[in-house]
């Protein structure tokens, strides 16, 4: 059975207005249009719908009965297939998850959540840990936003870059290497900490040093930067990490900080989410949102301890 959907528009303004006449006027349709489309409905429904009495026309009990669910369903649809409204945040009641890796989430996670809060407080983040790759948890709608290093390899999954991470070396206070100028034969000579949440003892520092003929000691692979950092605090291991995402918690720690002897590109940053949300206004806010806490962290720093070179991190 095919259903034309218009009828529901139909009978909404048949009932509402209670005459074939005010109907037509209603939808701009001319009363014999309107007459042929209460045909239509009484022969679906296998009910008058408006009988006759004098000279006007009343409805029938099914009529009477249906006349709330019927106009409740014509402005569903309105609803489903006109324009956004306008965002109200104060009424905004929804979920979002977020899956940023460990360093970010510490770095701005907070100021993420407060933001939302203090503009939007029916809404409710949930901030997940990074498992790794997983497109299929943006494509299945679990996960809103996403952080990454790389740009995505499937057309539905949009990215937007929010800044560039230049990478650094944190040791403790009192470490060797914090004498003297840092060459690329004192760091490769070094024992270093790895970042890796599979455990990789090797990443691109690596293949850099043995362009140069050198190559470094890993004693040791951590899951988290939380993790390496408090471990370089304890040891005399090397870690090195991107210096924006990580610069509150290696000042925190109080660990001494110098620049990449060895020359590498910066780190990019990226959002990702699904490409079913580009029009979603909700989502929209919360990816500019998220966009500009992130990008607060690449402010250059403003206290009493002089930012490195921009050629020294290179």
């Amino acid at each position: 059975m095919q259903l034309d959907l218009n009828l529901l528009t139909a009978l909404d303004a048949l009932l509402e207005e209670g005459s074939v006449v005010g109907a037509a006027a209603r939808l701009h349709v001319t009363p014999p249009a309107m007459s042929r489309s209460l045909g239509r409905i009484r022969k679906a429904t296998g009910d008058q719908i408006l009988v006759r009495t004098g000279r006007s026309m009343v409805p029938t009990t099914r009529a009477l009965a249906m006349r709330a669910q019927v106009h409740a369903l014509v402005q569903q649809a309105h609803q489903l297939l006109c324009a956004q409204q306008e965002l109200d945040l104060a009424a905004l009641d929804r979920v979002f998850t977020v899956r940023w890796h460990d360093a970010l989430t510490a770095a701005c996670g907070t100021a993420l959540i407060a933001a939302v809060h203090r503009r939007a407080p029916g809404v409710r983040l949930r901030l997940s840990a990074e498992p790794g790759t997983d497109d299929a948890e943006l494509r299945r709608g679990e996960v809103d936003l996403e952080s990454s290093a790389g740009t995505p390899a499937l057309p539905d999954i949009r990215h937007r870059l929010v800044g560039r991470d230049r990478l650094v070396v944190a040791v403790r206070s009192g470490h060797p290497l914090t004498e003297g100028p840092l060459s690329l034969e004192r760091y490769a000579a070094a024992e270093h900490l790895t970042v890796s949440r599979r455990g990789n003892l090797r990443d691109p520092i690596d293949d850099a040093l043995t362009t140069h003929g050198l190559e470094r000691r890993v004693a040791a692979a951590g899951p988290t930067a939380a993790f390496a950092l408090q471990l370089a605090l304890e040891t005399d291991l090397v870690v090195t990490l991107p210096d924006a995402v990580t610069r509150t918690a290696r000042e925190q720690l109080g660990l001494a900080t110098l620049p990449l002897p060895v020359p590498l590109p910066d780190v990019p940053l990226y959002l990702l989410w699904h490409r079913r949300y580009d029009d979603d206004r909700a989502h929209t806010w919360l990816r500019d949102l998220a966009t500009d806490t992130i990008r607060a962290l690449f402010t250059p720093p403003t206290d009493a301890q002089p930012p490195l070179s921009e050629e020294a991190g290179r």
